[in-house]
This record gives structure tokens, C-alpha cells and sequence, in this order.
């Protein structure tokens, strides 16, 4: 802000650039004195959502082309001006409408010239418009007593830390949120997987909240949840990355007929059927469970941010979220990330025996696997035998790699120099193995035929025919209350760029994982250490 003052000829540097005639000519212009009755809520420091105040009502709007004051006329021809004060107002609309938003209310402490023109709502329309992509005709909010100010400062920069994709805590069956600005209002859209089994179909989504405003004052908070329309809700930002939502109106979230037609309705919303269509007794026990747990969250929610997984172009392919098939519990979303050698299927929404943030996936990309003819294939045994002895080399690798580990430490130890040598031979042998492996892969044919063995259970009976390449794995499987967690051996069967499946060998089952296709807004991971640390907070909140 001194730099500002320099600028626009107030402040110390005033006396130093200003002598004589000049000097009392500016100290006469009232237009360059300091800003002291600057409203502490709307100008002070931090970059908060701050932007002028609202006295001074009668002064004049600064329009395009308003003459300049006679002060900062003066000058000697053809002098080039020495203070900003001396610019145009038109175009000091456009120089401080180029600026961040979060800047604008330390520029308005500088002079009241400065606060007069960053009344102009054309430089707040602008910043609505590249901040927070509202393309809405904001003109039209004049009529309502809204100005483009009023938008940025009470809408959405205020609510600008609530922006992204979230997953609510709701005990074991988690979430997915994506809080968007939409037009003139900021919008908490729930995104839900398709009705199962259909693993390939788009994604369903409904509102659970929107924030608008309604007058100058504030925004407001409305609930959407229910069927009897908008009603009082309230946000609160509990802290960095995390906030929960109330509902100040729960009667809206009942029905005339009860629990009963409650239930009903959202078993045609959630699964598209009636119970009397699903003849499995452990399903319809799951689903009554899911029902009545998920109805204690109603009124109250918390949500905690979550990022989309960083691509690299050595992934096997774009990394994201997925839409799978999990038997009973049907369909659930994973998000499928990338970490070097490993990638990783970790539960966005979850069930009573894997909850939400568990890894319910591991692959072992180091580890491609041969599968035999389709004939062969169809003979489960073949494949359990395939998968049993890889896993038993990974086994191997791993102990020789620890027991490398040991070795190297014990001669550093023991040594007087540096074993390099050993440590030498160490990362040779793990490189010219990973370059056999990764001519494996190179070797594996572009498509190759695929057939579920005998005996294995899939809930999508339409998956492709064809796969590209097939991995070692490992599933996490656990009994309900997610007891006596285990990884069991499995197979990764890669078809294309948005689809893939994982062989459970225990349980003799088969998950079909389809990519969801939605542009989600502002759900990108500032760096991979926060995606990383992401990672770790949601499944450490899981177990």
C-alpha cells in the first residue's frame, strides 16, 4: 500500500516530487488526501472479503467519460503523468478491474479517489466474471437493489473456501459432493452411482443445499433436501478444508405417510426398484440398514475435501474416479490414483464391511501377468494357480529386499567407508528388473481375449470380451463392522481407457469399475504431497 501512495502523490514520498506551486496545489486537492474513515470490516488487512464502504452515497458514479479534476490536470505540457490520480477515470476502471478482488480493499484505503471508483460496478462484474466464472447478465441485479460488489464480497467470495468436492461423514457409506457456483447461486450438488447394475450408465445427482442473495444484507442458506421445496438452512466452515450444514427446518424432510412412504421413496430414488423386486434376504437387510442410518444425517452434515488423483503421462491410464460393482451393496465409487509401481482404488463411498476411505484395490504394475487361452482361462483353478505363485515371488522379492535393507545398514555400520559398492549393485539389480518388466508389458499384446472362469460371480454380466493387459493384485475384504480386515490375492484385467475389473479369488467375485465422466470444478489437488496427505487423512478417518 505505500507504493500506492507513492504513486498517487500522498504519503512522505509526497514532498520529494512536489516543491513549490505544485506541492500546495495537491495539498489543496481534497481528492488526494488519505483514506481515514475507512469501515474496519470492509477494508481491513488480510485480503478479507473487504471492498469499499457504503457512505458517501451522493457522490458520483465514475463514468467513462467523466473530465478529470482540475488538480490533477495541471501539469506542464506534454509531461508525462507522475501519479496514477493524474490517469483517466476510464482507465483506472480498467487497471484496478485487472487486479485480484483480494486486493481491491487495500486500494481503497489509499484515497477517497480510489474508493469513489471502485464503487464502479463494472470492475466487480469483472472480477464475478474471472474469479468465479459467473457469465449471468448482472446488470439485471440493479433492479433487485444487488450490486456486482454485493455478489463478490457477500456471496461468493465469501463462500469461495467451500468450493470444490467434498466427502460427507456419513459413517461407512461416505459420499460425494461437488459445491459449484452456478449462475448467481453457489450450489452443493450429491452425485450418486447409477441404479445397479448398470456400472456403465451416468451418474444421477441431486441439490443439497444452495446459497443465494436475497437482499443487500447477506446470503442466504437454503436446505433442498426433501420434497416440499427450499427452506432455512445454515453453513458453518468449521476449519481449513472441512465444514458442515444444518437444517433449521427438519419437518420439510417428512412425508405425510410416514417412515413407510420415507422408505419407499428413497428405495425407487436410491435403487430404482421396490423391495418386493429383491428376493435376496442379506440384500434387503443392507438396504434397510443403509436406509435407517443414512436418515440420522438429515438435519446435520459434515464434509471434508477431497482432490482429484494427479495424472503423470507414465500412468497406465488417466487417473480419476470410477463407478464399480460390489455385489450386494451395490454400486460404489472408487477413485483410482497412481504411485509409481503401485496404483490404488481407494473407497469414496463405502459399506458396512469396507466403509468409505478404505484402499479396497492394490496393484502391483510391476507384476503384469500372463493369462492363458480363453479355453484354459474359463478352468478357475489355471487362474488361481497363475496368481498364487507371482504372489509367492512378490513374497520372495519382498524378504530379499528387507534383507538387502539389513545388510546395507550392518556395513555402513561396520565399515570405515561408505559400502557404495553394495549399495551400487543394489539399485542395478531393482533397474534391470524393472526394465524386464517393463518390457513384459511392452511385449503384452493390444488386446487380447478375456472370459470370467467358471464358477466366478458378476453382478454386470455385459463386461467386455477383450482386455489389454492384466496385473497382480490385492483386494481388502472384512466381515460387517469392518472386523478382521485382510488383502487377498487377486486380478487386475485392464479393457480400455475407462474401463476395468478386479478378480476377488476368495470370493470367487468380479467388480467392473466404469469412469465416471463429469467435469468436477475446483476438485484439482494443489500438489501430489496434498493429494498424498488427502489420502492418508480419509482412511485414517475410516479406521
Amino acid at each position: 500500500m505505500a507504493v500506492c501512495a507513492r504513486l498517487c502523490g500522498v504519503g512522505p514520498a509526497r514532498g520529494c516530487r512536489r516543491r513549490g506551486a505544485a506541492r500546495e496545489q495537491r495539498r489543496g486537492a481534497a481528492d488526494s488526501e488519505p483514506d481515514t474513515d475507512t469501515d474496519p470490516e470492509e477494508a481491513g488487512g488480510g485480503g478479507g472479503v473487504v471492498v469499499v464502504t457504503e457512505d458517501e452515497e451522493a457522490a458520483e458514479r465514475i463514468e467513462g467519460g467523466r473530465p478529470l479534476p482540475p488538480s490533477v490536470e495541471a501539469g506542464p505540457a506534454g509531461r508525462a503523468p507522475l501519479s496514477l490520480l493524474e490517469l483517466p477515470p476510464e482507465l483506472l476502471v480498467q487497471i484496478f478491474g485487472s487486479l485480484p478482488g483480494t486486493d481491491l480493499p487495500s486500494l481503497a484505503r489509499v484515497c477517497t479517489t480510489f474508493r469513489r471508483i471502485l464503487r464502479t460496478d463494472t470492475i466487480w462484474r469483472r472480477r464475478c466474471r474471472e474469479e468465479y466464472g459467473v457469465c449471468e447478465n448482472l446488470r439485471k441485479l440493479e433492479i433487485t437493489g444487488v450490486s456486482c460488489r454485493d455478489v463478490y464480497a457477500k456471496l461468493l467470495h465469501r463462500y469461495r473456501h467451500i468450493l470444490g468436492l467434498w466427502q460427507p461423514d456419513i459413517g461407512p457409506y461416505g459420499g460425494l459432493l461437488n459445491v459449484v457456483v452456478d449462475g448467481l447461486f453457489i450450489i452443493g450438488w450429491m452425485y450418486l452411482p447409477p441404479h445397479d447394475p448398470h456400472v456403465d450408465d451416468p451418474m444421477r445427482f441431486k441439490p443439497l443445499f444452495r446459497i443465494h442473495l436475497m437482499e443487500r444484507k447477506c446470503a442466504t442458506v437454503e436446505c433442498m433436501y426433501g420434497h416440499k421445496g427450499p427452506h432455512n438452512g445454515h453453513i458453518q466452515i468449521v476449519k481449513k478444508d472441512e465444514f458442515s450444514t444444518k437444517c433449521n427446518q427438519t419437518d420439510h424432510h417428512r412425508m405425510s405417510g410416514g417412515r413407510q412412504e420415507e422408505f419407499r421413496t428413497w428405495l425407487r430414488e436410491e435403487w430404482g426398484r421396490t423391495l418386493e423386486d429383491i428376493f435376496h434376504e442379506h440384500m434387503q437387510e443392507l438396504i434397510l440398514m443403509k436406509f435407517i442410518y443414512t436418515s440420522q444425517y438429515d438435519n446435520c452434515l459434515t464434509y471434508r475435501r477431497i482432490y482429484l488423483p494427479p495424472s503423470s503421462p507414465d500412468d497406465l491410464i488417466q487417473p480419476g474416479l470410477f463407478k464399480g460393482t460390489y455385489g450386494s451393496h451395490g454400486l460404489e465409487i472408487v477413485m483410482l490414483s497412481f504411485h509409481g509401481k503401485k496404483a490404488k482404488g481407494t473407497k469414496i463411498t463405502g459399506d458396512p464391511n469396507i466403509p468409505a476411505g478404505q484402499q479396497t484395490v492394490e496393484i502391483d504394475l510391476a507384476h503384469p501377468l500372463r493369462l492363458p487361452d480363453i479355453e484354459n482361462l474359463r478352468d478357475f483353478s489355471e487362474l488361481s494357480r497363475i496368481v498364487l505363485e507371482v504372489q509367492e515371488q512378490v513374497r520372495r522379492e519382498e524378504q530379499e529386499r528387507e534383507q538387502r535393507q539389513e545388510e546395507e545398514e550392518h556395513s555402513q555400520q561396520a565399515a570405515s567407508q561408505p559400502a557404495s559398492p553394495l549399495g551400487g549393485e543394489g539399485a542395478e539389480g531393482e533397474e534391470t528388473a524393472g526394465g524386464a518388466e517393463g518390457t513384459t508389458q511392452d511385449k503384452a499384446p493390444a488386446s487380447q481375449p478375456f472370459v470370467l472362469p467358471m464358477g466366478v460371480i458378476s453382478r454386470n454380466e455385459d463386461y467386455p470380451r477383450t482386455c489389454r493387459i492384466c496385473f497382480y493384485g490385492t483386494g481388502l475384504i472384512a466381515g460387517h463392522g469392518f472386523t478382521s480386515p485382510e488383502r487377498t490375492p487377486g486380478v487386475f484385467v485392464l479393457f480400455d481407457d475407462d474401463r476395468f475389473g478386479f478378480i476377488w479369488l476368495e470370493l470367487k467375485s468380479f467388480s467392473l469399475y466404469s469412469r465416471i465422466k463429469v467435469s468436477f470444478q475446483n476438485a484439482q489437488a494443489p500438489s501430489r504431497e496434498a493429494f498424498d496427505e488427502m489420502l492418508k487423512n480419509i482412511q485414517s478417518l475410516a479406521t
